[in-house]
């Protein structure tokens, strides 16, 4: 579980920068249970393509290099 989570925060560091173009952010809060915690900041929190970003992009990137992943979810 922990190589996992660290792959998870890896993924989640290389999107940033793509996000912080557009004035955003996402930070890692937990993996548990299978699911990835995160928390979408600045610009992103409010964006009207917010699910978008975060089921086809930050979502898909994890799950494809971390299949166990069940789903990614934004708490902030």
């Amino acid at each position: 579980m922990q190589k996992n989570e660290e792959i998870i925060i890896d993924i989640i560091e290389h999107l940033k920068p793509f996000l912080m173009a557009d004035g955003g952010n996402v930070e890692f809060v937990k993996y548990e249970d299978n699911i990835v915690y995160i928390k979408m900041t600045g610009a992103c929190a409010n964006c009207n393509m917010l699910d978008f970003t975060l089921k086809e992009g930050i979502e898909a990137a994890i799950k494809s290099e971390v299949p166990e992943v069940q789903e990614v979810i934004n708490i902030g």
